[in-house]
């Protein structure tokens, strides 16, 4: 029986199913294929919201006496582009030059690639685990994420699954492999602000009440001033205005209404639910403020809808799960990663709740670019890694 040890050839694989969220595409039925011989059990459920795409996702298992470690990740990818831009067909896994080409090369099925391979390196190597280890891979991270990692955990939970840490292998890298592990996330909001006004001709204000001037003041109040300074762990919490729209294509009408949306990534100087308060407090204060309308001044008229749900901040604090990793990096490639917690959101923000969880994987350079990447010597690296960590977060677990 051949163990699927080979990174490369795990991820080409995986490369070739065209698993663009919602679809599968055989990404999850190539896994199933290399798990089993490696003794795991394999569970594929289905999970459905209305309004949204039914989404398979995957939980593995191979269990032993001891504690139990998850990997996590994603199979889904994010659509290719223009493919006539691409240098080689995003879903061949074509190499060129010690290098391998294909969507979702490090974002992020090279990282389940080598995860796997370093399990079944493992198995052959030493004949076992001290533990458990699982995968819990969704076909959702791209997507809404409704109906993958969150619906995969409670489903699990209910089954009586319980961890004792995680790691994701997202593309943490910014520049070469060893440089970063994300320890935390800062929070994620995002809301549209709708101001009400009147429609009318241009050549004629006081019959119309522009809402363009109210959005404005709006924005004003929600970029200045700074929410924070950052914080020991955290970046600065920043405000992005994402979209200004009024959907008027004349030019000589008076907009009825004018909407602006914005995202907003907080630290922990502030939860969920008292950034919004901030956010309201600052557009109820702006909007008292008179705007001019027609030679007399009126409160600004809006309304803010907050969009989906909130992504909470978080930051892990477990010295097994970091040292362990930490070391392995130190001892396969001779540096200290970076501790962090940059960037955007990923399924971290659910893992959280069940167990200590940290991420790391390959360099994030190309992931979602034309021509995604990633160097052959970067897969066998990460592979070591994984492999080290796995024998050494099970070794201290079992000391």
């Amino acid at each position: 029986m051949t163990l699927p040890t080979d990174p490369a050839g795990n991820l080409a694989a995986l490369i070739r199913c065209p698993s663009v969220t919602p679809s599968e595409g055989g990404a999850l039925s190539t896994l199933e294929k290399m798990l089993k011989p490696l003794g795991f059990s394999v569970e594929r459920p289905v999970f459905s919201e209305d309004g949204t795409p039914d989404i398979e996702n995957l939980y593995a298992r191979r269990s032993g006496n001891g504690p139990h470690l998850m990997f996590a990740g994603h199979t889904d990818v994010v659509p290719i582009g223009d493919e006539t831009s691409w240098t080689h067909p995003p879903f061949a896994a074509e190499i060129a030059k010690g290098v391998m080409f294909g969507r979702g090369a490090v974002d992020m099925k090279g990282g389940i690639a080598c995860f796997i391979a370093a399990v079944a390196r493992h198995i052959e190597s030493k004949g076992g685990l001290k533990g458990s280890v699982s995968l819990l891979i969704t076909g959702d991270e791209e997507g809404p994420a409704i109906n993958g990692t969150t619906k995969l955990l409670e489903w699990a939970v209910a089954k009586g699954e319980k961890w004792d840490a995680s790691i994701i292998g997202e593309p943490t890298n910014p520049d070469a492999l060893g440089d970063m592990i994300k320890i935390g996330r800062r929070g994620s909001l995002s809301g549209s602000i709708i101001v009400n006004g009147r429609q009318g001709h241009a050549a004629y204000p006081q019959l119309a009440d522009n809402p363009v001037r109210g959005l404005m003041t709006l924005v004003e109040a929600l970029l200045q001033p700074v929410f924070d300074k950052g914080t020991k762990d955290f970046q600065p919490t920043n405000l992005e205005v994402t979209s200004i729209d009024v959907g008027n294509p004349a030019t000589n009408v008076i907009p009825a209404k004018a909407a602006a949306t914005f995202n907003i990534r907080f630290n922990d100087t502030w939860t969920a639910e008292t950034i919004q308060a901030e956010i309201h407090n600052r557009l109820d204060r702006a909007a008292k403020r008179k705007k001019y309308r027609a030679g007399r001044t009126t409160p600004v008229d809006y309304e803010l809808v907050w969009r989906d749900r909130p992504s909470h901040v978080f930051l892990t604090r477990d010295d097994r799960l970091i040292d362990a990793l930490i070391g392995s990096v130190k001892a396969v490639i001779g540096r200290k990663p970076e501790l962090s917690t940059s960037g955007g959101t990923s399924d971290a923000r659910f893992i959280k709740d069940y167990c200590p969880v940290v991420e790391f994987g390959l360099v994030g350079k190309t992931m979602h670019m034309i021509d995604e990447r990633v160097a052959l010597a970067d897969l066998e690296t990460l592979t070591q890694i994984y492999q080290r960590f796995i024998e050494d977060w099970f070794e201290q677990g079992a000391s």
